[in-house]
Parts: structure tokens; sequence; C-alpha cells
């Protein structure tokens, strides 16, 4: 993507009350060598598991037929004729909406018998100007799909549901006939209004809470709600270890300083050495928010301080599990995991200075060196939550 604005996808999702498996999938790919990102979401009728089969079915036929760059309207009919049709409803067991989004800004939306997306730039709704795509099946069967493209702006937003959202009420007093479109889109314009910075996770958060709200907390349907926004980059940088040479040390200091982003220092010595080269205090928390680690530090200009190798260790594990069901608390680990989540570009600088304190033998044999747990975070952060990652050793 060019450097006038990061992508920032994500998506919230609750379940069918009573079902532990959710029928809609949304899924997102990057195509490194071609620069694009791709978002599918797909509903699979009903709920539980034959919803969620289909409808992972469905998205990753589309995530594959997009990445190869096939005609929208092939795509769609392969997918619709691979899907098997309800015999009562006559109608596709799962429907989708695909997001192409290419390295000079082109979108393109595909979407079929899903909920129309939501749109937004410059605080109004933003409308592309939308083709009706007819597809003639066998047995005088005829689809219709809707297709757009557009080519997209900084601070524009894409916001995507399933049919959990538009129904979330359904029969109630206060909306019998769903959540109107238009009392969607007011809620969205207010919340952008109120919080123009508001990300892709708490947009979509929103908007699952308050549809899960309209069912009194217990969805008659699976609901879904993935956001698209173009922003600028949020950056990040964690430092750990000490230079190798001392001589480093006034060089490691200066690159921390004139960073733009959040600063977090992992370990007491990488701590001490920019303290000691720019001049400024240390004071220590004696809050234990997290009993397995040292209670985080404090200095100015610093976002973070927290231990070193037992705090990366932990924060590799933590992201290793982590899934939609995993709550963070407010521990060293966490507050670093929770602003991974919150940046965009994160760049490690990792000394090489040897520390004898990790060769001691008495220390946990799963205690793994710097370098290494860093590769393995980083890792994660590429490939599980489509990071852009860096790391530089002095």
């Amino acid at each position: 993507m060019d450097n006038d604005f990061f992508i920032e996808i994500n998506h919230t999702q609750h379940n069918h009350d009573k079902e532990r498996i959710c029928g809609d999938i949304f899924l997102t790919d990057k195509v490194v060598e071609e620069n694009r990102r791709i978002a599918v979401l797909s509903d699979g009728m009903g709920h539980g598991v034959k919803a969620n089969v289909l409808a992972t079915l469905t998205a990753k036929m589309a995530l594959n037929f997009t990445r190869e760059h096939r005609d929208p309207a092939k795509t769609a009919e392969t997918i619709i004729k691979t899907l098997p049709v309800c015999s009562v409803r006559k109608v596709s067991y799962s429907t989708f909406a695909i997001f192409d989004i290419e390295s000079d800004g082109k979108v393109s939306i595909l979407e079929y018998e899903n909920p129309q997306c939501i749109i937004t730039r410059g605080g109004v709704i933003f409308e592309p100007e939308w083709q009706c795509l007819l597809l003639d099946l066998k047995d005088n069967d005829r689809k219709e799909l809707m297709y757009c493209s557009f080519y997209a702006k900084k601070e524009d937003r894409i916001i995507v549901f399933s049919d959990g959202v538009v129904q979330s009420g359904l029969g109630s007093e206060k909306f019998p006939f769903g959540w109107p479109r238009e009392d969607i889109i007011e809620y969205v314009l207010d919340l952008i209004d109120r919080t123009p910075n508001i990300s892709a996770t708490q947009l979509s958060s929103k908007i699952v809470s308050r549809s899960n709200m309209h069912d009194n907390y217990k969805p008659k349907d699976d609901i879904t709600c993935g956001v698209i926004y173009f922003r600028d980059p949020r950056k990040m940088l964690l430092c750990s270890g000490p230079p190798y040479e001392i001589e480093k040390d006034s060089e490691y200091a200066k690159t921390v300083k004139n960073y733009k982003g959040k600063k977090v220092l992992c370990g007491g010595t990488t701590a001490d050495i920019i303290a000691k080269e720019l001049k400024r205090k240390i004071s220590d928390d004696l809050v234990f928010e997290d009993f397995e680690l040292p209670p985080i530090s404090h200095m100015e200009g610093i976002d973070l301080i927290t231990e070193g190798i037992l705090t990366l260790s932990k924060v590799y594990a933590i992201l290793k599990k982590f899934d939609n069901k995993t709550i963070l608390g407010n521990g060293p680990a966490d507050l670093i995991i929770k602003m991974f989540f919150e940046s965009d570009t994160i760049d490690f600088i990792i000394g090489t200075r040897i520390n004898i304190a990790h060769q001691d033998p008495n220390l946990p044999l799963d205690l793994e060196i710097r370098r290494t747990v860093i590769k393995k975070i980083a890792r994660i952060l590429e490939v599980k939550f489509f990071k852009e990652v860096s790391i530089r050793y002095i």
C-alpha cells in the first residue's frame, strides 16, 4: 500500500445465544508481493456448526479466487454453484461480501445477499456507483450481485455486517422490524463524530455490543461486524537489551528520543542506559498488577518500562494463544500487547550484549534468550495480526 495511509482491518463477533461456534466467518489476507489486502465476510444460514462450515467454505473460496484476480462475476458464480441450496427457501446456504484493496488505494466490493456495507467519508455517508450484476444460472435461476469500485481517501471507513446486526431487536417494541439501516448509519456517524480516531476494533465492537443489547443480550442470530479504516499509521518502538558496544549507548538513546510514536523499554539495563544518556530519572511503580512479573516503571518521554526477558516471554505466551475470548489485564505483558494492537508499525531494537543474569542455571529451563523471543513475537504480529514489523540489532 502506498505511504499515504495505513489500512486497519478488524472485526468483532457474538455468537447466537447458547451456541459455542459462530455461523459467521470474517477472513483477511495480505498479498505481500502485490501489496494488496483482501477481506471477506460470510454468513452461513442458521447458526452453529453447520452454518460455520458453510460460511468457512464460502469465505475461503472467496479469498482464494480474489487473490487470483478472477472476474468478480465468475468468482460469485463459482461460489454460488458450489454451495448447496436450501430445499425450502430455495436460497444459498451462505451469503458473502468481498473487499479487494489494491496498492494504489483502489477498493473493489462484491456483495451477495449480504446487508449493504456502509462507507463513510468526511463525517458523512459516501455512496459509490453500485452496479447490479445478474447471474443466469440453470433452471431460470437468476442471482443479483452488487458491485462497486472507488479510490479510498484517508479517514475513509467501510463498515460491513451480517444479518445479526440488521435483525437485532426483531419483534421488540422498539425495533419490530429489526435495526433499520438509517438508524445504524446515524449510530455510526455519531460515534465517529464523538471519537474521530475510533479504531476499527472499537467501532466494530460498539456496533456488535449495541446489536446484542437490542436482543436483550440473548442474540437470535450470529452477530458480526467488520471495519476497514484508512488512516495515518500508528508507530511503536520496543527496545530491549544493551548495545553490543558501550560506545553505541548514546546512539541508542538518541534513536529512542527522536522516534515518532509510542516507546517501550523492556529491561532494567536498557532503561538505565536511556535514563543516563538522556539525563532523566526512573520512578518505580510499587503496584503488582501481575504477580508473575515485576511492576512497571516510569520515565519522561517513555510510554512504558518493564522488566525484560520474563515479560517478553509472557507477551509471546499470551499472543500465541490469543483469540476473541482472551481478556487482557493491566499487567506489564498485557500493557505491551495492548500497545501492539493499537499500533500498525512495530519497530524492535535489540541490544546484543550478553546479559550475565540470563546465564544463571538456576533460572527456569524454558527461559529463552531475548533475540529468540523477539523473533517469535515479531512472527506472530506479522502473520496473525497483520502488523508491519522490523527488527534491528545493535
